[in-house]
């Protein structure tokens, strides 16, 4: 991964990211499913990341509206995002169900007469809209709790261009199995969050900022549900990473830190990151990660 040094001058393009949550067979925690992004991907080629993608026009179509199991109008308030309208903020919702979808074959959906009856494996090479019409189901917005909203600086330290992200978390449906599309994606896992920023550390696997932080965030939660409660409990956090350079060390600053703009925490974990041995760490090492929980 290489630093990026250009300004981005372009407004940042709204996309949507899932992280997919399942308790750990093996230990107290969550587990999170990650992919590798395709080294020939324009953005984070052969990084680890969560499944998710930019907003499509037709995830406002009507088409994809009509096919919510919520109105508009609850999406936009579980948003917090007054300046969006009740269609952006389904469109948002829509986007992380679609690329979820179409990127590890996850499907959150249910039937329209039982919410109960939830959809067992697709085929994601499919045309999702026809899938819900054959099968009488809607996209399930109720299971995605909206987590954190990421907006990438004009001074992005990893990417060419500027995304304002949500992310969401959903509880990993059951009679469904996660794995990468062998297109966009060439390899995935479960982790937990620890585990991921272990092999981080170690340089096994590569991360973003914004994956790094969700997952020191993730690691205070002992079940998949108590992550879930946790976060609709409160707004998502706002996240607008203030990067700048130090005797030629490029460091990230986040709410709460002295070089930062706003001087209120509003995450767990670091509050700032620092490039250094090929990679994004906290002073004070890897256990610094977890220091301030």
């Amino acid at each position: 991964m290489e630093i990026q040094k250009d300004v981005i001058t372009t407004a940042p393009l709204d996309s949507a990211t899932l992280l997919i949550l399942r308790d750990s067979k093996t230990e107290p925690g969550v587990e999170v499913f990650m992919i590798r992004r395709h080294v020939k991907s324009s953005v984070l080629g052969g990084v680890y990341v969560f499944p998710g993608g930019k907003v499509d026009p037709k995830d406002a179509s009507d088409d994809f509206l009509s096919r919510l199991d919520l109105g508009d109008h609850i999406l936009k308030q579980r948003l917090s995002e007054t300046e969006l309208s009740g269609t952006q903020a389904a469109a948002i919702f829509i986007a992380a169900i679609r690329e979820t979808f179409e990127e590890c074959g996850v499907l959150f959906a249910h039937s329209k007469q039982d919410s109960t009856r939830l959809p067992q494996e697709f085929d994601p090479s499919q045309d999702l809209l026809s899938i819900l019409d054959q099968q009488g189901m809607c996209l399930s917005t109720k299971d995605l709790i909206p987590f954190s909203r990421w907006i990438t600086p004009q001074m992005s330290s990893v990417m060419n261009k500027r995304f304002d992200t949500r992310f969401f978390l959903a509880k990993h449906p059951d009679l469904q199995v996660a794995k990468h599309d062998n297109h966009e994606a060439s390899d995935s896992a479960w982790m937990s969050p620890r585990t991921a920023l272990e092999k981080y550390w170690e340089k096994e696997i590569e991360m973003a900022p914004p994956q790094i932080m969700s997952l020191v965030n993730l690691s205070n939660y002992q079940s998949a549900d108590e992550a879930l409660i946790a976060a609709k409990a409160k707004a998502p956090a706002l996240i607008q990473p203030e990067p700048f350079d130090e005797n030629g060390v490029r460091h990230i600053a986040y709410p709460g830190h002295p070089k930062h703009s706003e001087s209120g925490v509003v995450m767990s974990g670091p509050k700032m990151l620092r490039y250094v041995n090929d990679r994004f760490e906290p002073l004070g090492g890897f256990e610094a990660f977890f220091e301030n929980k």
